[in-house]
């Protein structure tokens, strides 16, 4: 595995206290807008595999820097699409953008991936135009109906309001909330009645993981598109919540409400349609919102307890996930392989799938 990114632009950051780079093959400190680096380190890893998620990530640093947003979201995967042009051999290419992608509507229900892009914000904007610029590469140089000339199958991924241990991004909620609790301060929240789609990095992880699979086992060309990867329904809270639960895990603290009408614009609601995902890649969720909140609490709190711990707690984590996707398989065949029952509504007959998936609000705590 070859890494590509800037130096950390924050410290601590999970890239040192987890020791990534002791498991990378080779690592390429340069910038996603240098395209003769990022060419060239293309071309000496001569990949199988790109996973592009390389981002100017902060909506709110958008408004301060709105130029190098658009210049790295969409000149920066631009750059990176015309280095795998330039490969000319076979790879698979999985574009992260995000959730924000999509043009906000404030519509109660959660967008589709054929829905329209743009945002108000020049972070939702940037992430609409790469979207756009996947697209046209798709369509101009790596076709999926002539998949056989060029050996390139191009997919991008769209979620976002990723929580989980080992961040440290400033003006990100639950870094934010984690700063203050430790230092024994109130947190304050700018917009405690947005409603987002949360969901544990390791959940979003294993959407764009299924999604390569996908790309380097098949040909199938409904694989070269956009996919949302999220929470299942009802995963949705407003900020006031998510700040409480996770003042609840961690043991002590509060919150005040610091909302104000000057401050940049940002989206009151938002949700993710996730059935592609589930019925064309076959991938699920693991972890409902509650889990995702507590095993995010329990990283940082072991973290201040004993910074030594991340790599080894980061390990469990992961296993611990990937544990609950196995049981959700088992789980999956046993109710499509039980007793068909009568749909009432019908007359027609189908399996039974509501083992299939943990409700939203059920709670498991793993110690």
């Amino acid at each position: 595995v070859t890494g590509y990114a800037l130096e950390p632009p924050t410290n601590p950051n999970n890239f040192s206290i987890c020791g990534v780079r002791d498991t990378l093959t080779a690592h390429h400190e340069a910038d996603i807008r240098d395209e003769e680096a990022l060419h060239k380190a293309l071309q000496d890893a001569a990949p199988d595999l790109v996973l592009h998620l390389a981002a100017q990530s902060v909506v709110r640093r958008s408004y301060q820097v709105p130029r190098e947003t658009f210049e790295v979201n969409v000149i920066g995967t631009i750059g990176l699409l015309d280095g795998v042009r330039k490969l000319d051999k076979p790879c698979s290419v999985v574009v992260v953008t995000s959730d924000k992608c999509y043009e906000n509507r404030e519509q109660v229900w959660g967008y589709r991936e054929e829905d329209s892009f743009g945002d108000h914000d020049p972070y939702g904007g940037s992430k609409g135009a790469a979207e756009i610029a996947v697209r046209s590469y798709r369509h101009s140089f790596f076709p999926p109906e002539r998949m056989s000339e060029h050996g390139v199958k191009l997919a991008s991924a769209r979620a976002g309001n990723v929580i989980g241990g080992g961040d440290w991004t400033s003006d990100a909620l639950l870094v934010d909330l984690v700063r203050a609790l430790s230092q024994g301060k109130p947190m304050q929240v700018r917009n405690p009645g947005a409603l987002r789609p949360w969901q544990h990095v390791l959940q979003a992880l294993s959407g764009y993981l299924t999604l390569a699979a996908g790309l380097l086992n098949s040909d199938k060309p409904e694989l070269c598109s956009g996919w949302n990867i999220g929470p299942f329904p009802g995963n949705e809270l407003p900020v006031r919540d998510v700040v409480e639960i996770f003042i609840k895990e961690w043991g002590q603290g509060s919150w005040q409400d610091r909302s104000d009408p000057s401050d940049p614009h940002e989206a009151n609601i938002l949700r993710l349609c996730i059935d592609k995902a589930i019925w064309q890649l076959g991938w699920q969720p693991g972890w409902n919102v509650r889990e995702a909140l507590h095993h995010t609490a329990r990283w940082y709190r072991n973290y201040f307890e004993d910074p030594d711990s991340a790599r080894q707690l980061s390990l469990e984590q992961i296993a611990a996930y990937e544990n609950r996707l196995a049981k959700l398989l088992v789980d999956q065949s046993e109710a499509l392989n039980s007793k068909p029952t009568a749909n009432v509504r019908n007359g027609s007959s189908r399996p039974d799938t509501a083992k299939r998936f943990p409700p939203a609000g059920k709670v498991t705590k793993c110690n």
